[in-house]
């Protein structure tokens, strides 16, 4: 009886200790660790996030600008830290307010700039230059009614059609201390609703411009832009050039986003660095002056 008990007693034991390790088994599962975070691969540059002292922390709106009687929707993105900052006209390419523009929109923001994007094509795919003009001009008084902005330092850039108007528009709004423009047209013009080219107005241009183009551009011939940049100089305006070997027209987006390649790194920080440089500095000199 005594051994019966025993063994009762054993077998009892057994089967609880079988029944919490199943348990646990099925609770916990085995102890696998997380999948580490993939590190960057070194020989794939990325787009800077930010650069120089400004704080990445930025805040962000689409705000409504009136324009001729017209409401347009305008990105916009700000440093959060207080104080008053250099601000920045952006204008889109013809292929609308994509993805990659909002992502330049930001980072230049974490960058200490103040920016605002009108969607100059919510009411035509094609306006009239004076259409998007006026829409410029009061994107400039908006920033300039904002109490973070330094009215004194304001730059405009834009990319494909962006670029013409930045060309076109620089020598006349003169509240632009600076301009970058990316693989625009200078010669596009002598229409109805285009009727002036952007290199008709060099003798206007007094505020410095970065050129930003590619030597495989199909839609902006590189000869173009080189013939742009000898009338800037033979007119002795302050202008810089920047050519990449090898990139084609709207090399900073990609599939509507923004691209992470090494040429888009260094454009961005071109870009950057062009407007610190002209607008935190004051208006350029020509160096042979």
């Amino acid at each position: 009886m005594n051994f019966m008990k025993t063994l009762f007693l054993f077998l009892l034991v057994a089967c609880l200790l079988g029944v919490s390790g199943c348990t646990d088994s099925e609770d916990s599962g085995p102890d696998v660790p997380e999948p580490d975070s993939p590190e960057p691969d070194p020989d794939v540059p990325t787009v800077p996030k930010a650069s120089g002292s400004a704080s990445t922390d930025t805040r962000n709106e689409t705000v409504n600008i009136t324009s001729e009687g017209q409401t347009y929707p305008a990105y916009t993105a700000v440093p959060a830290a207080e104080g008053k900052y250099p601000a920045v006209v952006l204008i889109h390419s013809f292929n609308g307010f994509e993805p990659g523009y909002q992502e330049i929109v930001d980072r230049m923001a974490a960058d200490g700039f103040v920016v605002v994007a009108p969607q100059w094509q919510t009411y035509a795919r094609s306006p009239p230059d004076s259409e998007v003009e006026a829409l410029v001009r009061n994107s400039v008084s908006y920033l300039e009614g904002r109490d973070d902005v330094d009215p004194e330092k304001l730059g405009l850039t834009g990319f494909c059609a962006g670029g013409r108007y930045t060309m076109l528009f620089l020598p006349r709004i003169e509240e632009f201390n600076s301009g970058v423009a990316w693989y625009g047209f200078p010669y596009s013009g002598g229409t109805e609703t285009r009727p002036e080219a952007p290199a008709n107005l060099t003798a206007q241009l007094e505020a410095p411009i970065l050129v930003i183009h590619g030597t495989r551009d199909q839609a902006s011939n590189v000869s173009d832009i080189y013939r742009y940049a000898g009338e800037l100089d033979a007119a002795d305006k302050y202008f810089e050039l920047k050519v990449y070997q090898g990139e084609p027209h709207g090399f900073m987006i990609e599939d509507g986003e923004l691209s992470e390649s090494f040429v888009a790194q260094d454009a961005y920080e071109e870009m950057t660095d062009f407007f610190n440089r002209t607008l935190n500095s004051g208006t350029m000199e020509n160096s042979s002056q």
